[in-house]
This record gives structure tokens, C-alpha cells and sequence, in this order.
């Protein structure tokens, strides 16, 4: 028997009066606005879910795939990259849930956007790149090195280092520098 669903919000009560029942579940619905770093989902964050739920002695089980498509810009050259998640899910909806690990088993329904959220956004890439061999700006002259060649001569320099360079090395060695420490025997 198919249970009405709303959205992403599923009603279950004729898994919570039968434990043991399971059914299948196929949703294909808008999550709204998920953005994580410079990605966010396309489509105003269209989902489609395939499920399995199953009632279990601790509440209901919610096992399958979540499946989203996700635009930005390349971390390297800012041109524009997309693609799309597949993640796996094996969570519990549980009457008293424990925060962070287990989700909200409410008396007929169960709402299936919190997990969607926490699934999908751990899932978005957060450095993604329009191509493996992705060449990147220049960091002096800022043109994309993977449509022309740059001019501009490397810093070979580390400005993490830059400090040493003021570091100067007093050039006496008429002194003898063992007589700075004391003899051992």
C-alpha cells in the first residue's frame, strides 16, 4: 500500500502500526536552495530519492540513493563546472532521535529534507575543478592559462620566507668558535 506523501514529508503510519513492513519509495521534488562554498544545486535543488523504508523495533529505517545535479565555478580558473551526486543513504528515524545521529519519527509521517541536506551538502564538491589538468589564472596578469599563454616570468620567490631575507651572517671567521663552548672530557 502507497502512503500520500507531501513533498518531501512522508506519511508512514502503515509502517508503525506492522513492524517488520518495508515499502519502496520514489520522489522526484524540489529541496529548495542548497548552496555549499561556490556550489549549489541546479534546478532550485531538484532531487530525485529512491528509497526503501523498512519498520524496525527502533523506529523506521530509510536505506537508498539520493541523486542531485550541482553547478559552480572552477576553484582554479572560475569557468563554469557541473555534475552530479549520487549518494547512499542508511539512516534511522527514531520517536526520541539522538541530535546528530539519528532523525525525527514523528507519530504518522517522517520528513525526508533534513537527511537530503545533511546527504547531499557533505556530498558537493568543495574545490571543484572544470578539468582534472585544470591550468588556472595567473596570479600576476589574472589570464586563463588554459585558453592562452602567459607571458608573465614565475615568482620563483616564497613569501613565506620572505622574512630571512633581512637575516645577515656575520662573515669573521678569524674567531674561533670553539672557544665559545666549553671543552667535554
Amino acid at each position: 500500500m502507497m502512503s500520500t506523501s507531501t513533498g518531501l514529508r512522508v506519511l508512514v503510519a502503515d509502517l508503525v502500526k506492522r513492524p517488520g513492513a518495508a515499502r519502496s519509495l520514489q520522489i522526484d521534488d524540489h529541496l529548495g536552495p542548497l548552496v555549499v562554498g561556490e556550489v549549489e544545486l541546479d534546478d532550485d535543488g531538484r532531487v530525485a530519492l529512491d528509497l526503501h523504508l523498512e519498520r524496525i523495533a527502533e523506529g523506521i529505517v530509510v536505506r537508498g540513493t539520493l541523486g542531485a545535479t550541482w553547478s559552480g565555478r572552477c576553484a582554479r580558473c572560475l569557468g563554469p563546472v557541473a555534475g552530479t551526486l549520487e549518494v547512499a543513504v542508511d539512516e534511522l528515524y527514531e520517536r526520541e532521535p539522538l541530535e546528530g545521529e539519528t532523525y525525527q519519527l514523528d507519530i504518522d509521517s517522517i520528513d525526508l529534507e533534513p537527511l537530503t541536506r545533511d546527504a547531499l551538502g557533505l556530498e558537493m564538491p568543495l574545490a571543484p575543478l572544470c578539468r582534472t589538468d585544470c591550468a588556472g589564472l595567473c596570479p600576476n596578469c589574472g589570464i586563463d592559462r588554459n585558453v592562452a599563454v602567459c607571458t608573465c616570468q614565475p615568482d620563483e620567490s616564497d613569501s613565506r620566507w620572505a622574512g630571512l631575507s633581512n637575516v645577515r651572517f656575520d662573515d669573521d671567521t678569524s674567531s674561533d668558535s670553539s672557544a665559545d663552548f666549553p671543552a667535554t672530557d
